[in-house]
């Protein structure tokens, strides 16, 4: 069977499932979120870096749950917005696809354009290892402007009323890159603030007047407005870090953020 095979694992996240599997227990051991999120932002830097921020935000999804996320991810090197129809490998066995789901969301397949794309993949061993009997909808996401997120929101929320399934949607985003500590946090809580109410229009804004160089603010726009088209009422903060907490390093960060919508 044809399978998107790991791109970055050894790289991003341990490639053998012992170690992964320890560093995931311990992970999702010491997240104290809870929830019924309808949808989350995941962050997808190296797991040391960010994998507990990963574990908070997935922490807001029942374990038990056993239905369908829809994986949206920020294309790092320009390719057009698409999905993936094939399981994906994980040291844990594939995750497989939701092929229903796939067919009704009227988005052109590519799989040559997943095949090094990270920020997909990193969700992945989360899933699997968390919710082992959920099935996926890979969405890699182009062009990000207000349209584009609107309208793929607009697919999702259609998708899910055809088929009826059971959706959850994790939005795949680093925050700031390169700057300062003090630059990253107050450009980064500056736009989440306006995630709080599900303000697209003002988190859109505030992107721009800070400059803030977020690689998924496309996905988390999308997410947002099809989780409240679909009931969610706001957007919880709940852990922000830097790899600045982590190197020690405050000259040159990556900001991370775990968010859930409710």
């Amino acid at each position: 069977m044809k399978m998107r095979a790991c791109a970055v694992a050894g790289m991003f996240y341990p490639g053998d499932r012992p170690h992964l599997e320890q560093l995931l227990a311990k992970f999702f051991r010491t997240s104290t979120a809870e929830g019924d999120a309808c949808g989350i932002v995941s962050p997808h830097a190296g797991y040391i870096y960010s994998g507990q921020i990963a574990a908070d935000a997935f922490s807001t999804i029942s374990s038990d749950f056993a239905g369908t996320f829809i994986v949206i991810g920020p294309s790092h090197r320009g390719y057009l917005t698409s999905l993936s129809e094939i399981p994906w490998e994980t040291p844990f066995g594939p995750v497989e696809p939701d092929i229903g789901f796939i067919k009704t969301l009227d988005i052109e397949i590519d799989e040559a354009s997943h095949r090094d794309e990270h920020s997909l993949e990193v969700q992945m061993p989360f899933i699997r290892f968390r919710f082992p009997h959920a099935k996926v909808v890979p969405v890699m996401m182009g062009h990000q402007d207000p349209r584009s997120a609107e309208a793929l929101a607009g697919k999702i929320v259609n998708a899910t009323k055809r088929t009826g399934r059971d959706v959850r949607i994790v939005a795949s985003s680093d925050f700031s890159h390169y700057v300062t500590e003090q630059r990253a946090m107050d450009g980064d809580l500056y736009a989440i603030e306006a995630l709080k109410t599900l303000d697209i229009p003002e988190f859109y804004r505030r992107m721009e007047e800070k400059g803030i160089s977020a690689c998924g603010y496309g996905p988390i726009a999308a997410m947002v407005m099809a989780c409240g088209t679909m009931g969610a009422k706001a957007a919880k903060l709940i852990r922000y870090a830097t790899s600045g907490d982590v190197t020690g390093d405050r000259r040159e960060v990556v900001g991370y953020a775990a968010i859930a919508v409710m």
